[in-house]
């Protein structure tokens, strides 16, 4: 192969291989996340520098059990396999196995060996051989499989220059020999009439497009035909699979038997035992709330020293700014409408760095899985598919892909519930609202000495939203007439050490993604709400002069009389014409008009609450920039009641209003994109957003 053109490189496995490992360590930090063409699904590719300064671009297929797809997810690993003309068709395949669960590994690499494309056996895991007592003879496996296999530990960067040669060496892979005949196995003649439908294509191409009736545009019409003819009769089809996966699995028994040897008496392991403790009917839900609640005092206790620095820092710049720059629009935009609306996002990057920190930690450790299992039991009971507890936990970092994560559901009908309650689920763009709101009406005090009443109250506010979920679960299972039927299969890796590396390109690539995501959106957001804020009608422009040439006005100092009239000038400006116009709606829920404003353009990003009130507290402060955007909210007052806006039965209010709010118009978008309606989407916008404004009215007339 040229050196100047690289090498195309797909990684394929079951999921829990460590395939993403092996990614890592392949391509370090030279990673992007795109779409797959046509699909909303997340495409992970990274460059990898080989050994001779050849270049190979990997690609890391979604997780799959073999290439018979019953989801999304799986289905692009078929047609990743199938379209040849694709740019980033595979010069070479990486089958990622694991050293426990070889069997099964297998089965997905025969499968993809009989497509005639190089592929090169990375087995994953090698430096627990000895603990699960397992050992294996590489050389004769390699003989048996026809294949270049390698032993690696993707975690402790073993094998993994092996895999780069064997990649860069892919042209002298042999790809003529398929593993397993099951032309000669299953029925000769129906497969030599199958084989002469093209000559461009394997037969287990042919074989593949057949049954999963995916045939590809470059065939022509003529072959097209000849393959949905073969369809016909269906129960042939599902009878020749089955004997085909029969057929398979007493090969790889056959290949196993003389090169794969599982001693358990020599097993040094503590999996069975950890298992007993976490999967427990009663211990495993108290150890994962025991986990829970540290998490969330975490967030509070280690963030709010760099919080404060941050928020200060903000402060300080929009001060600068102003002092430094000469007066004017341009500088009243960057110091009262860019600073804060960004510093309204950055301020919350420790809290969710932490957050993900911790989900890292337990997805790596593999305790994320038993979590998955345990929680299966109180999802069968609620309507809802034991696959719905991924999108509802990877819904505490954002919706949107959690929406999209329900596609590893077969059945519709627990597909669709999933879909419509994940954005309960208390998500990363939240978790600034509540930690604001949390640390302005609830005092900073211990429960019992030890635990965080901050943290205790942000734990029970993603419970209520989980809950929330589970409950409006079971009421669409009563009221959806759909009939549909699903299994759960969930894969229980082996505990182990979390990889430092993984962890942190994790929290990296997360954190980054969410401060990119919203800044984008809040400094639009801050531009226009600027605007909006230092601009008005005729009334708006003779404010100034009119409180000037006011009488009443002649006592107070100069800064008090453009404190008041920053303020009068907001009031009458298009954002707080707006303001006015919507605070009869709201102002039983106990919010303003300005509370009002943000509720409105956090639809766009619920983080955008945060960064909407910090550029209305600085255009209405005027020349007083030195006050973060806590202090500014601490001090805010109502002028109709004369006390603090952000009381408890606000705030409390507010935290149960963004509980149970519709996310964002993101969400809706995707909701839509998933279930090709517009139905759904505007039934959970009205239904969500009614029962948030009464749950925030009863909360805030409870703690009145």
């Amino acid at each position: 192969m040229e050196k100047s053109k690289p090498i195309q490189v797909a990684l394929i496995g079951n999921p829990n291989t460590g395939k993403t490992s092996l990614f890592n360590q392949l391509t370090g930090l030279n990673q992007k996340v795109g779409n797959y063409p046509g699909i909303t699904v997340d495409k992970k590719q990274g460059a990898c520098k080989l050994l001779n300064n050849q270049t190979a671009i990997i690609t890391d297929l979604p997780g799959t059990y073999s290439i018979n797809p019953t989801s999304v997810d799986e289905s692009i690993v078929l047609k990743s396999l199938l379209t040849t003309e694709d740019k980033n068709y595979p010069d070479v395949i990486v089958v990622v196995a694991d050293i426990e669960n070889l069997k099964r590994n297998l089965f997905l690499f025969s499968q993809v060996k009989d497509l005639e494309i190089p592929i090169i056996l990375a087995i994953n895991m090698s430096d627990q051989l000895d603990r699960k007592g397992i050992s294996i003879d590489v050389e004769t496996l390699k003989k048996e499989l026809k294949t270049e296999t390698i032993l690696i530990s993707a975690r402790k960067n073993e094998g993994i220059d092996k895999v780069k040669m064997a990649i860069e060496n892919c042209a002298e892979i042999s790809k003529a020999h398929p593993l397993c005949s099951i032309n000669h196995k299953i029925d000769e003649d129906y497969f030599e009439r199958l084989k002469a439908v093209s000559t461009n294509h394997t037969l287990y191409e042919l074989w593949l497009m057949v049954t999963q009736n995916n045939i590809p545009d470059s065939l022509s019409e003529i072959e097209k035909q000849k393959l949905i003819e073969f369809r016909q009769d269906v129960s042939k089809l599902k009878r020749y699979q089955h004997k085909e996966t029969i057929h398979r699995y007493q090969q790889i028994n056959e290949i196993l038997k003389r090169t794969y040897i599982v001693d358990r008496s020599k097993a040094k392991d503590l999996r069975a035992k950890l298992d007993r403790v976490f999967t427990h009917k009663i211990f495993g839900y108290v150890i994962f709330f025991g986990i829970l609640l540290l998490i969330f005092q975490s967030i509070f206790d280690w963030a709010s020293t760099p919080m404060d620095l941050i928020d200060s820092a903000f402060a300080n710049l929009s001060t600068l700014i102003k002092g430094e720059l000469t007066p004017g629009i341009l500088t009243n935009l960057i110091a009262d409408g860019i600073i804060p609306g960004i510093g309204g996002v950055v301020i919350f990057i420790p809290q969710i760095a932490i957050l993900f920190l911790f989900v890292a930690i337990l997805e790596e450790t593999g305790y994320m899985s038993r979590v998955v299992f345990l929680m299966d039991k109180i999802m069968r009971r609620y309507g809802m598919s034991g696959k719905s507890v991924i999108p509802l936990i990877s819904g505490t970092a954002c919706a949107i892909p959690a929406v999209m994560a329900t596609r590893t559901i077969s059945g519709w009908k627990e597909r669709l519930i999933t879909i419509l309650v994940t954005p309960f689920t208390t998500c990363s763009a939240r978790l600034p609202v509540y930690a604001i709101l949390i640390s302005l009406v609830i005092p900073d005090k211990k429960l019992f000495g030890y635990f965080s009443l901050q943290g205790f109250t942000l734990l029970s506010l993603y419970a209520l939203g989980f809950a929330t979920a589970i409950v409006s679960a079971f009421l669409l299972h009563k009221i959806i007439k759909v009939k549909s039927a699903s299994f759960f299969v969930a894969e229980m890796p082996n505990y182990k050490i979390p990889s430092l590396k993984n962890v942190v390109f994790n929290v990296i690539e997360k954190t980054k993604a969410f401060v990119l995501g919203a800044g984008k959106i809040i400094l639009a957001i801050s531009i226009v709400l600027w605007f909006l804020a230092s601009n008005g009608p005729a009334s708006y422009k003779n404010v100034e002069k009119d409180n000037i040439e006011n009488t009443a006005n002649a006592n107070l100092l100069a800064e008090e009389l453009q404190q008041k009239i920053a303020g009068l000038k907001l009031e009458k400006s298009y954002i707080g014409i707006m303001g006015k116009a919507i605070e009869p709606v709201i102002k039983p829920l106990g919010y303003d008009w300005k509370i009002g404003i943000a509720l409105i353009s956090s639809f766009a990003a619920r983080e955008v609450f945060v960064g909407t009130l910090a550029t209305i507290y600085s255009v209405e402060s005027g020349t007083d920039n030195t006050s973060t955007i806590k202090e500014k909210m601490r001090v805010e007052v109502n002028p109709e009641t004369g006390q603090k806006t952000f009381t408890l039965p606000v705030g409390m209010s507010l935290l149960i209003f963004y509980a149970f709010a519709m996310q964002c118009v993101g969400t809706l978008a995707v909701v839509k994109r998933e279930t090709k309606s517009w139905k759904w989407p505007l039934a959970q916008l009205f239904g969500m957003g009614i029962l948030a404004y009464a749950a925030a009215f009863v909360t805030f007339t409870i703690f009145s």
